[in-house]
């Protein structure tokens, strides 16, 4: 079979390839490739810059020259590395040996030997990466939290006003606010996304096995260090000082980590909802068209929280792997980092389905204000709490044992058994008009 949408065998590249395709320039093998010659260009870029005695005669005329070769990089360019690789067998070499044939024949010809010059692979790769990652995150991940997040202070600040019964361990509990409950996830969703702004992205420059020896070797005099931060530095990164031959990736890992709570709590979102749905609360807005059920005309699932749900299960599966496994390397290296981080991509295209998802079912929601009104009076017992603690405040003698006894009665829990109750206190008439005030629409709280 040919490779199509179709016969995809991951979702991501077939069912839900439109709504991902925006992350196909950064997690694409295309991506990666363009990726890496960017950085090969401006390392070269900086050696001139720098300068290396050598590089002095590259006139800085030539640099935007140099820059087009990535700035216009096209899937023609690419296919021509992946041509090369298969005679080098390495893809980082294959990038060096296409810059070069690139630019044969340009006034920087007898200069193209510092192309690479003291470098492994993992000092592109792990520039890179963590670059690519970065440019995916402001262009395309992060504002989408931030879609969701603004989505819902707009839902907390409509139904602000909405009084809804609680429920603790299921059961029904003392009435809150639908807008306070939102306004819940809009605050947590709000902290992880500053925690997830102040992690610095790190990124690994220094040679074989990070001591700078082939440039120290080479230019003694030269201080690499200083080279490497301003280089890394000039890109938006910091770089990480002591390394083996590939970055650490602690600065990643806290990143997918804060990836992942985020994930955790539109999990806790999804299910919320999808509840609030099952218990009449929300209606959802009909799609002409749209079928429920094969079976059964009436249904209209919530199946975008669904969809949400799942696929945020499944970037977080990955995210945690992603973390766990990458800061862990043998000695001054091993080859899993390079296959575990083929795959950085799929876990933010989950979360990308899944937000979007979820963005469309809470576009979709319409509230069902009788059912919650139906439901707030049918739990009058709520108000027990609040009787109680004005009977504390009066000083009446064990008011919780009072109320436990009325409401733990196979009776059914009335305004009217409230009211009763009230009305045999032994407390003054304006303590009892107080408590008259509470009812399970007022009971709400701050």
């Amino acid at each position: 079979m040919d490779l199509s949408a179709l016969t995809a065998i991951s979702p991501i590249d077939g069912r839900y390839r439109r709504q991902v395709d925006a992350l196909a320039p950064y997690f694409s093998e295309f991506g990666l490739i363009h990726y890496r010659v960017r950085i090969e260009i401006e390392y070269f870029i900086a050696l001139c810059e720098w300068p290396v005695p050598q590089l002095s005669g590259v006139d800085s005329e030539q640099f935007p020259a140099l820059r087009a070769l990535y700035e216009t990089f096209s899937e023609a360019d690419a296919q021509r590395i992946k041509d090369i690789e298969k005679m080098t067998n390495h893809d980082v070499k294959a990038v060096e040996y296409f810059i070069k044939e690139k630019l044969k024949g340009s006034p920087v010809e007898p200069f193209l030997e510092f192309v690479h010059f003291g470098l492994t692979s993992q000092d592109i790769n792990n520039t890179a990466i963590p670059l690519l990652l970065e440019d995916a995150f402001n262009t395309e991940i992060t504002p989408l939290y931030r879609e969701v997040y603004v989505r819902l202070q707009e839902l907390a600040e409509q139904w602000k006003d909405v009084p809804m019964l609680a429920r603790t361990h299921g059961q029904p509990a003392s009435p809150t606010r639908l807008g306070k409950e939102l306004s819940v996830f809009v605050e947590r969703i709000e902290k992880q996304l500053h925690m997830l702004a102040d992690i610095p992205t790190a990124a690994k420059f220094g040679g074989a096995t990070g001591n700078f020896n082939a440039h120290a070797v080479a230019y003694p005099k030269e201080d690499w260090k200083q080279f490497a931060d301003k280089f890394v530095g000039g890109l938006g990164m910091v770089r990480s000082q002591f390394t083996t031959q590939i970055e650490h990736y602690d600065m990643m890992a806290a990143s997918l980590d804060a990836f992942k709570r985020l994930n955790t709590i539109l999990i806790d979102l999804d299910r919320d909802i999808w509840t609030y749905v099952s218990m009449n609360y929300f209606k959802q807005k009909l799609k002409e068209g749209e079928v429920g059920s094969s079976a059964m005309p009436h249904k209209v699932n919530p199946i975008d929280f669904e969809n949400s749900e799942g696929n945020l299960g499944i970037a977080n599966a990955l995210f945690e792997h992603l973390s766990a496994k990458l800061p862990i390397s043998r000695l001054q290296r091993d080859l899993t980092d390079s296959t575990v981080l083929r795959n950085i991509g799929v876990p933010f295209a989950h979360s990308v389905i899944a937000l979007k998802s979820l963005l469309k079912g809470l576009n979709k929601l319409e509230l069902n204000q009788a059912a919650i009104n139906a439901d707030l009076e049918d739990n009058w017992a709520v108000v027990a709490e609040g009787i109680q603690t004005v009977l504390r405040r009066e000083g009446y003698p064990q008011p919780y044992e009072a109320l436990k006894a009325l409401t733990r009665t196979n009776q059914k829990i009335t305004e009217q058994t409230i009211q009763q109750f009230i009305d045999e206190l032994n407390v003054s008439d304006a303590v009892k008009g107080e408590l008259r005030t509470i009812t399970p629409f007022s009971y709400t709280g701050l």
